[in-house]
């Protein structure tokens, strides 16, 4: 435990902790709406407000958190509005925003691309208290936003239409989920990196719905996963001199693998209990294909 005794680490393992916490809470909800990559595309454009950071000598993190969030916000509206063009406009935006970012970051007195390398792969020896006081700041607005809102987004993510029909503002959700995504992003870019903060966003998420059948048991089992693997590639990272955001995603994705061997014995059990309610006539089948009434819970 003697890495404990650098300032270094104390402030890596607190915005590892943070990450945890922020990725996969925003992410199940991405993973609902099938919207698994948008991290990937919002990473994407974040690198602009790094360039833009470096250039204009502000903090890197804000600025890639307002250009992440005008990203956001356009990648929802060209969601909503979007039509044949859709994508084409979306690969538009994300080749733009990387692109502007290496640019901008080669452009400013003080960036290199070992300066950007920090950013799209993460480093623990970078993070300094600026960044963790901005990381906090953010990581706050995430859990309050995704925890006081879970049910309106949990709704909203389901079934649009059916949320609209019970008068949920549809269009302010999917937006406040995409500026929350894209706040997540710039929380998790000083660890993760912004190129691999997708896979903490969804990795984390998917191995939880391995074994739970509520929203409400993935989400705590997402948030639980989220944090160990960030705090085990963390020490490992310190360790084994190797890139945390790497050595974190490969720890969610064995954690993932684990929780599918395991849910494969438990869901047979599952379906044998249910077979025999049914035939006792206690319960009726669930159909195949179909989870138990208990998912939609939140």
């Amino acid at each position: 435990m003697e890495f404990l005794q650098y300032a270094f680490m104390q402030r890596a393992l607190l915005a590892a902790v943070l990450v945890g916490v922020t990725a996969p809470a925003v992410g199940i909800y991405l993973v609902q709406r099938r919207q698994a990559l948008m991290g990937d595309g919002i990473g994407h454009v974040a690198m602009t407000g790094v360039g833009l950071g470096f250039l204009l000598n502000a903090s890197p993190v804000w600025m890639a958190t307002l250009v992440a969030v005008a990203g956001s916000v356009a990648m929802e509206l060209i969601r909503a509005y979007g039509k044949t063009r859709g994508d084409l406009a979306l690969a538009l935006l994300f080749y733009g925003g990387m692109a502007g970012g290496v640019l901008l970051i080669n452009l400013a007195p003080n960036g290199s691309n070992a300066n950007l390398s920090t950013y799209l792969f993460g480093s623990l020896s970078t993070v300094s208290p600026a960044d963790v006081t901005a990381i906090s700041l953010l990581a706050a607005f995430v859990v309050l936003v995704t925890v006081g809102l879970r049910r309106q987004f949990f709704a909203v993510s389901q079934d649009e239409e059916f949320a609209r029909v019970t008068g949920l503002p549809v269009r302010l959700l999917n937006l406040l989920i995409a500026v929350t995504a894209a706040v997540t992003v710039t929380v998790a870019m000083r660890v993760v990196g912004l190129l691999l903060v997708s896979a903490l966003m969804v990795v984390p998420v998917a191995a939880a719905q391995q074994l739970t059948k509520s929203f409400r048991a993935t989400f705590v089992l997402a948030v639980a996963t989220g944090v160990t693997v960030t705090l085990a590639g963390t020490v490992t990272s310190y360790y084994q001199d190797v890139p945390p955001g790497a050595t974190i995603v490969l720890y969610a994705i064995g954690v993932f693998l684990l929780m599918a061997l395991l849910a494969a014995p438990l869901a047979r059990r599952r379906a044998r209990a249910a077979e025999a309610a049914a035939l006792d006539g206690c319960a009726p089948a669930v159909p195949a294909g179909r989870k138990p009434a208990d998912d939609v819970k939140v």
